[in-house]
């Protein structure tokens, strides 16, 4: 067997409006709700499955927690008006722009946090 690329995956969050406010307001990842399905944010090929804490679905992580996600987005908006964008959205950055290493290659990340605290990395492969 040999896997390909990431689908998707889950965050469980406090407040599923909030999230949805600031994925798509400060990501712009486009929010979809299904009925009985998880809330879902996407961008490029991916999403993003969204639970609400105390009602997750099922099959679910064994201890769902908010705020314990730590990931890396690659876009291809330049850094600068990326780092603009989101100071321009109340959001403050943590970290960065620094030398990192990504999937296949050399990036640029800044790091930054959701709502529920989520580490989010945003990175360009230089």
């Amino acid at each position: 067997m040999e896997i390909s690329r990431i689908d998707h995956f889950v965050i469980t969050v406090s407040d599923l409006e909030r999230t949805c406010d600031f994925y798509s307001r400060v990501l712009g990842m486009t929010v979809r709700h299904e009925k009985n399905r998880p809330t879902s944010l996407h961008f490029g090929e991916q999403k993003i499955n969204v639970h609400q804490k105390g009602k997750e679905f099922k099959p679910r992580s064994h201890i769902p927690t908010v705020g314990s996600a730590d990931f890396c987005l690659i876009t291809d908006v330049p850094m600068a008006e990326t780092i603009a964008h989101i100071e321009a959205e109340g959001v403050k950055i943590e970290e960065g722009p620094v030398p990192r290493t990504g999937a296949v290659g050399r990036i640029s990340s800044i790091y930054f946090r959701d709502p529920d605290l989520n580490l989010i990395e945003v990175a360009n492969y230089l």
